[in-house]
C-alpha cells in the first residue's frame, strides 16, 4: 500500500486517481471502514461499496477536479474546488467542497461532498 507523506497529499492523491481511473490506487486510501457521505444520496459505506460506486455508479465521468484551496486542521483536510466533466453525456461544471477525516493509520475514514448538484 502506498503511504503519502502528509494528509494533504493523500487528499491531493485521491483527486489524481479519480480524474486518472485509477480504482485501485483511491480505494487503498481508504480504511476498510469508510463511510462516504454525498447530497442527496445512500451513504456508502465500505471500501467494496466504495470501489462498486467508482466502477459502476458514479454517475460523473471523463473530468477533472481543479483544487482551488486545501486545508488541513488536525485529522481533517477540507477542499474547495471545481469539477469539468460530463454526466448522463452531457457536459457538466460545478464547485464542490469536501472533508476528508483520517484515522491514525493515515486513512480516510469518512468523506463528505457538498455541491450545487442532486447527485455527484
Amino acid at each position: 500500500r502506498w503511504k503519502a507523506v502528509s494528509q494533504t497529499e493523500t487528499v491531493r492523491a485521491y483527486y489524481s486517481h479519480v480524474d486518472a481511473g485509477e480504482t485501485d490506487a483511491l480505494v487503498a486510501l481508504f480504511a476498510p471502514d469508510v463511510v462516504y457521505d454525498r447530497p442527496g444520496q445512500a451513504a456508502i459505506r465500505g471500501r467494496a461499496a466504495l470501489r462498486a460506486f467508482y466502477e459502476d455508479d458514479r454517475p460523473l465521468s471523463d473530468g477533472s477536479h481543479e483544487l482551488d484551496q486545501v486545508v488541513a486542521d488536525g485529522r481533517t483536510v477540507a477542499v474547495r474546488g471545481r469539477f469539468e466533466g460530463r454526466q448522463a453525456g452531457e457536459s457538466v461544471g460545478f464547485g464542490f467542497a469536501d472533508f476528508h477525516e483520517f484515522d491514525d493509520e493515515g486513512l480516510i475514514t469518512r468523506r463528505t461532498t457538498f455541491t450545487d448538484r442532486d447527485e455527484v
